[in-house]
């Protein structure tokens, strides 16, 4: 068997086989996937590798995919209160 650059441990590929799985189940799976991928891996495009070869609308796994795409594409908060220089 070979690697899946998109799905290394085949987790999402399993994810859509367990009959009944719920969207909690399927974010935690997410996020076991996630951690598995390498840091410097396009996880965006990653996703949509997922979405293309798995997504089916009826599917929980779908909507946390197309979650995952939503929260890569918002801009990230920078700084805080400390990184505000001490007066």
């Amino acid at each position: 068997m070979t690697q899946d650059a998109a799905d290394p441990k085949g987790l999402i590929r399993e994810s859509y086989r367990i009959d009944g799985i719920d969207v909690e189940e399927c974010r935690a799976i997410f996020l076991d996937w996630a951690l598995s991928v390498p840091v410097d891996a396009d996880t965006t495009a990653l996703i949509g590798t997922l979405l293309e070869r798995y997504g089916n609308d009826d599917h929980p796994m779908t909507a946390v995919l197309r979650d995952g795409l939503t929260a890569m594409n918002r801009p990230t908060r920078r700084g805080g209160w400390k990184a505000r220089p001490r007066q």
